[in-house]
């Protein structure tokens, strides 16, 4: 079961429960209440009130931990710990790649930037599937860790829309083994 699916039956669930306060609410609207009972109501429902603000809070720091703690964002600031850096400036519609070549196996920091506007940085396999994607800021660096396991021919494509010339905006970058020794 994958995280997506996880999240989708925990939102399903919470719709569930939030449809049966909300009918159960709905079905006590029309009774009359004494003072007393008003009363009584009143703290059932601050007592209800806190546990379902309480639920949600759990639900959400327990949702974001799920689905971030595995979020692949090394830290910004600082040299990081990999044997290959690759620095890559996007500018109206052409990436710069410095080196062009990197070997599989390691881990490799991009530092992606921009010259202009923003852009999209995404790696794709030779097969076509997206490995890895930041964003290309003007006047700030972000840093992207990605160790390639098969060596090939990647596709680096802007995937944020960027003007006139952003579909033919893509570069090479190849992958070669690892030298045995």
């Amino acid at each position: 079961m994958t995280v997506q699916d996880v999240v989708w039956a925990i939102w399903l669930i919470g719709s569930a429960l939030i449809a049966v306060a909300f009918l159960w609410i709905a079905a006590q609207a029309g009774k009359p209440a004494g003072d007393q009972a008003q009363r009584a109501s009143v703290r059932k429902a601050h007592i209800m009130q806190a546990w379902a603000f309480g639920f949600l809070v759990l639900v959400t720091v327990a949702g974001s931990w799920a689905t971030l703690h595995r979020f692949p964002i090394p830290a910004q600031q600082g040299p990081l710990d990999s044997q290959q850096v690759v620095d890559v400036v996007g500018r109206t519609w052409s990436w710069t790649l410095a080196p062009g070549t990197v070997k599989a196996g390691s881990e490799v920091e991009f530092r992606v930037t921009s010259a202009d506007v923003n852009h999209g940085f995404g790696i794709y396999s030779p097969t076509g599937h997206i490995v890895a994607q930041t964003q290309a800021m003007p006047e700030y660096t972000n840093k992207l860790l990605y160790r390639f396991t098969e060596p090939g021919t990647y596709t680096i494509q802007c995937i944020e829309y960027c003007g006139l010339g952003h579909a033919p905006m893509n570069a090479t970058l190849e992958v070669v083994a690892p030298e045995k020794g």
